[in-house]
This record gives C-alpha cells, structure tokens and sequence, in this order.
C-alpha cells in the first residue's frame, strides 16, 4: 500500500492492530504531510528521511509531531547521514540500517561509522556529521 494512500493506511492499521506495528512516512517531504499522517491515525510508527524531508531541521520539527502525538519515529536509511541527527531526536526508536546504502556511503565518504554489538554511535572525534566526501572515488559516476 502507498503511503499516500492515507485512508487505506488507516484501515490496514486498523486490521493490524495489536498484532504489528504500522510505519510510514518515509517518502514525506514536508510537514503538513507527516502532521496529516499522524492526526489521521495512520500509523503506529512515523518513518522520515533527512534526505527527503527538507533536512535536518524539518526532521527535527517531525520529531516535535511524533512527541507532541506520543509516537515514535523511525530513519529511513542512509546511517551514516541520519546518525548525528539521531543522537538528538527524542522520539527516536530505530535507524534502519540496509547494507546496499552502507555500501554506497563507502563507496564516497570516508568515515562512514560501523554498528558494534548491534549499536551505532557517532565517532565524536571528527568534526560535522563525521564524513568526508571522496572526489576521486565518486569521479567514475559523474555525468
């Protein structure tokens, strides 16, 4: 089902209830959209994406939703990006972490960081988010 297809989204809540949990969201890029998600009930747990959301100071602002509506929020993707923005989320539950994304964040940034135990944390010795763009790596993409 679309995540746009809020309505639906509802009623799959709704068929679900107590047994999993519902998430969406992931593909919002503003956020009337996630204030619409969450005032109509449509999930258990809202997903966002820095990437997609407007950045780090809208994920923030999708946070205050999520709190304000006593739901916990999921990062969509991409660790290395969302982790810094992570640490200061309040209604955090989970980074997702997909090895093809962690591939490609290898594949141009130096310091990319490595879950321990199953953990994330972000390496606080390094200035900004930690990552460091790699030209010459990325040079073979470039159209």
């Amino acid at each position: 089902m679309s995540s746009d297809d809020i309505r639906g989204m509802v009623a799959v809540r709704q068929a679900l209830r107590g047994t999993m949990d519902v998430a969406a969201g992931e593909y919002g890029y503003d956020l009337p959209y996630f204030d619409r998600l969450i005032a109509a009930g449509a999930v258990d747990v809202v997903q966002a994406d820095v990437t997609r959301c407007a950045g780090i100071t809208e994920l923030l602002r999708v946070d205050a939703l999520c709190a304000a509506a006593n739901l916990p929020l999921s990062l969509h993707t991409a660790p290395a990006l969302h982790l810094h923005v992570a640490c200061a989320l309040d209604q955090l539950r989970h980074l997702e972490y997909f090895a093809d994304h962690v591939r490609i964040e290898d594949m141009f940034f130096d310091g990319v960081p490595r879950p321990v135990n199953g953990q994330l944390a972000p390496d606080t010795s390094r200035a900004g988010n930690g990552l460091v763009f790699c030209s010459r790596r990325a040079e073979p993409f470039r159209l």
